[in-house]
Order: C-alpha cells, then sequence, then structure tokens
C-alpha cells in the first residue's frame, strides 16, 4: 500500500477541527459523542483522512465503552498497531496504514472469535451504508 503523506497544515486545511485533533494529533473524542456509537446500519467505515476501509460493520458490536467498537479490522492490512507509552500507561494504538491517522486502541477484551476490541473514534470514520 503506497502512504499518503501530508503536512499538518495540509491535515488542518482538510479537516475539521475535531477530526484534525484526533486522527493528526492523537487526541479523542468524549465518550458516548460519537455519531457512530450507537449505528445499527450496515456498511462499511473508512477513513476520515484517506477514504481507505477499515472496518466492517459486520464486526461492530456493543461494548458499553462509549466509542464503537470492532473485533477485527477489514483485513489485516487496513491498520496497524503501534505501542504507547503515553498517559502513563501501556496501549495498543490503532492508526491507519494508508495514512498513520491515530484511530484509537486496541484491547484484549473484546467477543469472539478474535478476542480483541478496537476501540475507535467515531470522528475518525466515514461509514458508507451498503446499497
Amino acid at each position: 500500500m503506497e502512504k499518503l503523506q501530508k503536512t499538518l497544515e495540509e491535515w488542518r486545511a482538510m479537516l475539521d477541527p475535531e477530526q484534525y485533533n484526533v486522527c493528526r494529533l492523537k487526541g479523542t473524542e468524549r465518550p458516548f459523542s460519537g455519531k457512530y456509537n450507537d449505528t445499527k446500519t450496515d456498511g462499511v467505515y473508512h477513513c476520515i483522512c484517506c477514504n481507505e476501509p477499515l472496518f466492517d460493520s459486520q464486526t461492530k458490536f456493543d461494548s458499553g465503552c462509549g466509542w464503537p467498537s470492532f473485533y477485527a479490522p477489514i483485513e489485516g492490512s487496513a491498520v496497524v498497531e503501534v505501542r504507547d507509552v503515553s498517559h502513563g500507561m501501556i496501549r495498543t494504538e490503532v492508526v491507519c496504514a494508508k495514512c498513520d491517522a491515530h484511530l484509537g486502541h486496541v484491547f484484549p477484551d473484546g467477543p469472539p472469535p478474535t478476542g480483541l476490541r478496537y476501540c475507535i473514534n467515531s470522528v475518525c470514520l466515514d461509514m458508507v451504508a451498503r446499497g
């Protein structure tokens, strides 16, 4: 996959302030505030920065954590997992494989078949409903 690279100024011009803060500065949206937290629509979730398909609604589940949760990315190469030691804890950050946008974190407390919970900020996603 060819990487999409832009300067922070280019990202700032393209994204709204909340999208920029979360996707490019590794912020987070408030729990239970995101537009996709309770969405049950059948479709594919794409990266808001580069439109790369990231998660399928068929892997979405209600974790109760306040952010959209998925038990697997759409394909193995859609996201990259990165060790995150910020905020005094050790976590695994999830970024878009194409543009390196910060998406959220993955935790080992999800449902079968993977046992993983990809906890993803709604602001990083654009859901395209299946027709």
